[in-house]
Parts: C-alpha cells; structure tokens; sequence
C-alpha cells in the first residue's frame, strides 16, 4: 500500500485524501434510504460462508421464516442475526455499533471497503483491509491532519494509532509498543514502514520546534 507516490510530480500539491477518509455526505443520504425494518431484517447464511439480508416472514418456534429477496428460505433462530440501522453503515468503530454479531461486523468492513475506506477501528485495534492500490493517504498533507489529534477527531487511520502511541509516550515516559499483524499478503511491512516514517516526520517537527524554526 504505497500510496505516497505524486503523479504531477514532487512540487505538485499532495492530492486530496478526503474521499479515501470520510463517509461522504452522499454516501450518508444514500445509506439512510437503505429498506429497513428493525423488527424483520435480519442477516442468514448464503451457504458459501458469508450472509444475505433477509426479512423475516414468520417465528415457528426454533425455526424462522425469511424471504432472501423474493426467495423463501427457513433458518434456525440461532443462524439468524440482527441488521443494524441505516445510520450505523460504514461505521468508524465496529465496538460502537448496535448489533456486534459476525455478519454486522463483516458488511461494515465489506462497505467501508467498497467505498475505499480501508481502515476501520474495532475498540483498541484498527482493522486494515488491503486495497492493492496506490490510495493518498500517506502524504505530507494526512500526516498533518493527524498529529497531535485525539483520535475520536480525526478518521480511522494507522497514523492516529501511531500519534497516540507517540503522545502517550510523551506525556508519560513510558515505551509504547504496537503490534501489526496479519496473513502473508495483509499489508505488514508497508504499514509498518508507514509508522516509522510518520515518527520520522514527528522526530523532526520536534526538533524543528526546539530550534525555533517554523516546522513544514
């Protein structure tokens, strides 16, 4: 995940990271027209390892009723999880959302994803989902838009995780650790190689601010 490469060249402007970050305010519009009921939609198994969104038709005891599109299919209760509401697509933090079941939590990835929002928090961990694509979220300009920002204030990025381990150890004396892991292929080296740079870049705004100068 490279994603620091400029095509217009070293003294062109970083490109603009904001459609790589945020949920767009037409994504939103689009996510709260999405057919909901909080009663009757449900996820169900697809039988290939994932999920379909479902409506349920009818509770027979163990067993329940669902219409998948307009085909009729019957499932166990205990197959059967709960849709969270349209405000909760393409969630910042799975931890936060209503129902923390494996079929919410895979569709929030599967979305944000789609809509080329790769990093996603779960609580404490931030969840990255390689795009083996060059995306702008590694330039000078994100680095700014992180350091020394509170990560509730800022998107889901690697570099808020690495921020706060920085200003933990900062404020508190204290070594941090932070543990990248993964399958062969996930991303690991790169994103590691994307904290190092960025403590790079913050060593040297601190030394910068210590000369007196003003940091770039």
């Amino acid at each position: 995940m490279p994603g620091h490469v400029k095509a217009g060249g070293s003294k062109e402007p970083d490109p603009d990271p904001t459609p790589f970050l945020f949920v767009s305010f037409e994504m939103k519009k689009e996510d709260s027209l999405k057919p909901y009921d909080a009663k009757k939609s449900v996820w169900v198994p697809d039988g290939e390892g994932g999920f379909d969104e479902a409506l349920i038709q009818e509770v027979k005891g163990d067993n329940i009723d669902v219409k998948v599109g307009w085909e009729p299919k019957t499932f166990k209760a205990a197959q059967v999880m709960q849709v969270n509401p349209p405000k909760m697509e393409k969630f910042d933090d799975v931890s936060n959302m209503t129902y923390l079941n494996e079929a919410a939590v895979l569709w929030n990835l599967k979305a944000r994803y789609v809509a080329k929002l790769i990093y996603t928090y779960s609580g404490l961990f931030c969840v990255v989902i390689n795009p083996y694509k060059r995306y702008p979220i590694y330039t000078n300009r994100v680095v700014k838009l992180y350091i020394g920002k509170r990560r509730n204030e800022v998107p889901p990025h690697l570099f808020a995780i690495s921020d706060g381990a920085y200003q933990q150890m900062m404020t508190n004396s204290k070594d941090q650790s932070m543990l990248i892991t993964g399958e062969s292929g996930a991303g690991k080296t790169e994103n590691t190689k994307k904290v190092i740079t960025y403590f790079a870049i913050l060593g040297a705004n601190e030394k910068t601010k210590k000369d007196g100068a003003a940091p770039e």
